[in-house]
């Protein structure tokens, strides 16, 4: 079955996913690409190859559910890196800095993203004693390391992602904290602090913090724990960064403790990782778990626990295939087998069930729709423990003695952003950014535009679909200003920047309590929004147990993707 793709969608397959001959001309199209994942992924199969492929391309071509991104384009090819996540260690030393960037260009080429913890590193101006200079500091190597990121593309289709980390307690933090501030360093970066259960008790009670040098071990510096923290809020709400990565929550919830702690995370923040360590993703398209012969609406709970089924297989299988560009890698992934199954669509989702974002029921349905994806998610994994054994490392695991897991890990939200395209739904567990709005940027600087289709047939059904209507949904994105509309139609239809960011938190909650990587959310505010509301957001986000939190102030970048078709350079659709 070759599926109905829109033309945003089969514009970015053909730029990015389909292979090319010699001289760049498109060799297949996307049955083909298809078939050609589901083949190479059912390799690893011992048995009934044949017939795991055709199960794996039927629901890929069914769009119900697509893997991440190296993936799709690198299976089947010689020496196809297949995963999406790493986190690669940075030690103190001049040799190992170096080599770190070398592994990391070589995981961009190859369509991987990259995380770092930069807190080893000593100090800018600290000794260097092998030749009595001083140190260029954390910041100085992220800089080179953003500049190879330029110049390296993901398999010849786009750059690398990077998320960077530096510890509260390192004593460059204050200099980190700034870093993107004029909008021009760093912009391959994400970059997060890593922040502790200690520092957000000091930042309540207004108490000091001590910032450590790493070397000595000595305080080099001691500041309030509020001026830190409002910095920190002021450079988000200016730029977007920093977001912060909660170390300890990260790691209560580590399922392999006797492995270390876990200091970083890939690029978006959704998989914590340990260094050397890869982890595979893909997403369940909720809009295609309706059923559709009950009379209404209504989750098809049966066709998404086989859906589960499959896709947990066909993650456990990508490991057993993948390529490992480096043997560090390889022994450390095939140890724990980590991969996340996580959703996209769940904004389209809510809005076929007549069901508002910002709304207790939509909160309770996230927590009870992601509780049963994690259940069958274990169940899957569990089952292939038993048919091909545990992940090796599973008898220093939470798991051992009395639950047989395959992988250390299952679930993962990840932001979902060209496959949600593909897919033509919403990402990942957001609200709807807008109801019309461009993207802009992501195909060497064509723009892309979107009139979200579950709104649009919606609006038909209720006739409310006019010229009028659809000329104000295109010029702002929304239907609040539109007086002829019913009050509870405008509430289901509010878009990211409609709804309070609470509700944005709330949601992300809802889904980590049962997701065991964790949970890649932006929450967006007006452009209005001041440096407290930034503030008060980091702090709830400690207070509800999250793994990681990212503010987006509308606007507040000059190269912004997502964009209503009023906003910076672009002047109409």
């Amino acid at each position: 079955m070759i599926p109905n793709l829109t033309a945003n969608a089969v514009q970015i397959l053909r730029e990015r996913y389909f292979l090319r001959d010699s001289k760049g001309d498109v060799r297949e199209n996307v049955h083909q690409l298809f078939r050609r994942v589901a083949e190479h992924v059912a390799s690893s199969e011992k048995k009934d190859q044949a017939q795991w492929a055709d199960t794996f391309h039927r629901v890929m071509s069914d769009l119900e559910f697509l893997p991440n991104s190296p993936t799709l384009m690198n299976a089947g090819l010689t020496n196809g890196q297949l995963s999406a996540c790493f986190v690669l260690p940075v030690e103190d030393r001049l040799e190992a800095i170096f080599t770190t960037l070398k592994n990391a260009a070589l995981i961009h080429q190859s369509g991987g993203g990259t995380g770092y913890n930069f807190s080893k590193l000593r100090p800018k101006d600290d000794l260097v004693s092998t030749t009595g200079g001083r140190s260029s500091g954390p910041i100085a190597f992220m800089k080179v390391y953003d500049a190879a990121t330029e110049h390296v593309k993901q398999g010849g289709r786009r750059r690398g992602a990077n998320m960077g980390i530096l510890n509260v307690n390192h004593p460059d933090i204050e200099m980190f904290v700034t870093s993107k501030s004029e909008g021009e360093n760093l912009q391959n970066f994400n970059i997060s602090v890593g922040i502790t259960d200690d520092f957000m008790e000091a930042v309540e009670k207004d108490k000091e913090w001590q910032l450590v040098n790493q070397r000595t071990k000595k305080v080099s510096k001691t500041i309030r724990a509020r001026a830190l923290f409002g910095l920190i809020a002021e450079q988000a709400q200016k730029t977007g960064d920093p977001g912060l990565i909660f170390l300890d929550t990260i790691n209560k919830g580590n399922p392999l403790p006797k492995q270390g702690s876990m200091q970083s995370t890939n690029p978006c923040g959704e998989v914590p990782l340990f260094d050397f360590e890869s982890c595979n993703l893909g997403s369940i398209n909720l809009t295609k778990m309706i059923a559709q012969d009950t009379g209404k609406k209504e989750i098809d709970w049966e066709k998404l626990k086989e859906t589960v089924t499959i896709a947990i297989r066909f993650l456990d299988n990508v490991i057993t295939c993948n390529y490992y560009l480096l043997p560090e890698i390889k022994e450390k992934t095939l140890a724990n087998r980590k991969i996340g199954l996580g959703l996209m669509g769940w904004a389209e989702l809510l809005l076929m069930l007549d069901i508002p974002y910002a709304s207790d029921e939509a909160i309770l349905l996230g927590e009870k729709l992601m509780k049963f994806i994690q259940q069958r998610s274990y169940e899957a994994s569990g089952n292939l423990a038993k048919e091909r054994g545990s992940f090796p490392s599973w008898e220093k695991s939470r798991y051992a003695p009395n639950n047989p897991m395959r992988n250390a890990t299952c679930n993962s939200i990840a932001p979902t952003g060209s496959i949600s395209v593909i897919a033509n739904t919403s990402y990942s567990i957001e609200p709807l950014y807008a109801l019309s709005y461009n993207r802009v940027g992501i195909l060497d600087g064509k723009t892309q535009t979107e009139l979200n289709i579950v709104f649009m047939e919606k609006m038909k059904h209720m006739n409310l679909w006019t010229e009028e209507i659809k000329a104000e949904v295109i010029a702002t994105g929304s239907i609040q200003q539109v007086k002829s509309i019913p009050i509870n139609i405008k509430k289901l239809f509010e878009t990211s920047l409609e709804i309070p960011w609470k509700y944005h938190l709330l949601h992300q909650r809802a889904f980590q309590k049962y997701t065991d990587n964790a949970v890649s959310k932006t929450v967006n505010l007006l452009k209005t929004a001041t440096v407290k509301e930034v503030a008060d957001c980091y702090l709830t986000a400690w207070h509800y147990g999250l793994k990681g939190i990212t503010v987006y102030r509308n606007g507040s970048r000059q190269q912004q993707v997502l964009q209503h078709c009023s906003l910076n350079m672009v002047e109409n659709c």
